[in-house]
């Protein structure tokens, strides 16, 4: 009998790993304030990057690239870094807006503030949230995993949309939340999930290994977003991997192998 490769042998071997993935990509990066059309506007928060979790087969004896994708840095125009597991890529965050069009680099996992569009397909996030009123105007609110962005008032930024919880690891946790907008008067906070704050001053980073996008400002300090992640879990029945790089996190919860990568790397099982 032919065996079918990466599935099962003829001598009945198991040649494939089903694997439960969580791919996060790198938040995009806030906007500082700046000028568009006469108007000054505050800067829209960052996207959270894209944010992937479904299981995976994997074959035996193959080294599976694992990319873990940097945040955006300050915008415009600063999308964050795809995320990589085999196979499988979350798209970056999109970078905040000043509320107008700047093509896709607002356009990601989920979306800048001020880009109020469709993400990219297939969906891996949300839209940001609108930027806010007549002269002066504040930011939108970043596009987060669980949520769209909030839209911004005149004087407020808007707040940047929730992340998504997993608990593949065991315990739950929230990702990929949105970066605030800035505003005249006060930043929109940052979505649950590693989202940075917004501000009228100097914003927030997204927090690192989430996802989380950066916070947009009033000022010149708007802020980068977090970098993202990769976990696999799968049965211990199928042993621990034969190897792997990038120096991964390995702990075991509920009958299953965790591995954990904050850096690139692979593995082989």
């Amino acid at each position: 009998m032919t065996p079918i490769l990466g599935i099962m042998s003829s001598a009945g071997k198991n040649l494939a790993v089903p694997v439960t993935y969580l791919v996060v990509a790198g938040g995009g990066g806030g906007t500082r304030v700046g000028t568009f059309m006469s108007t000054t506007r505050s800067g829209g928060g960052g996207g959270a990057g894209g944010y992937l979790t479904s299981t995976l087969n994997c074959a035996k004896g193959v080294s599976l690239t694992v990319t873990v994708g940097a945040g955006g840095a300050i915008g415009p125009a600063n999308r964050g870094w795809d995320s990589v597991f085999s196979t499988i890529t979350a798209t970056g965050g999109g970078t905040g807006t000043l509320n107008e069009p700047l093509g896709n680099t607002t356009q990601g996992g989920s979306n800048g503030g001020g880009d109020t569009g469709a993400t990219i397909s297939p969906t891996q996030g949300n839209t940001g949230g609108a930027g806010g009123g007549s002269t002066p105007t504040s930011g939108g609110g970043g596009g987060g995993a669980g949520a769209a962005g909030s839209a911004a008032s005149q004087t407020v930024g808007g707040n940047g949309g929730t992340g998504s919880a997993s608990s593949i690891t065991g315990t739950s946790v929230t990702r990929a939340g949105g970066g605030g907008g800035g505003g005249t008067s006060s930043g929109g906070t940052g979505g649950t999930g590693g989202g940075g704050a917004g501000s009228t001053a100097t914003a927030t980073a997204g927090t690192v290994n989430t996802g989380g996008g950066g916070g947009g400002s009033n000022t010149t300090a708007s802020a980068a977003g977090g970098s993202g992640i990769v976990i696999i879990s799968y049965a211990t029945s199928y042993g621990l991997a034969t190897s792997t790089t990038g120096s991964p996190t390995q702990t075991s919860s509920g009958g299953n192998y965790i591995y954990q990568w904050t850096g690139s790397g692979s593995i082989t099982f």
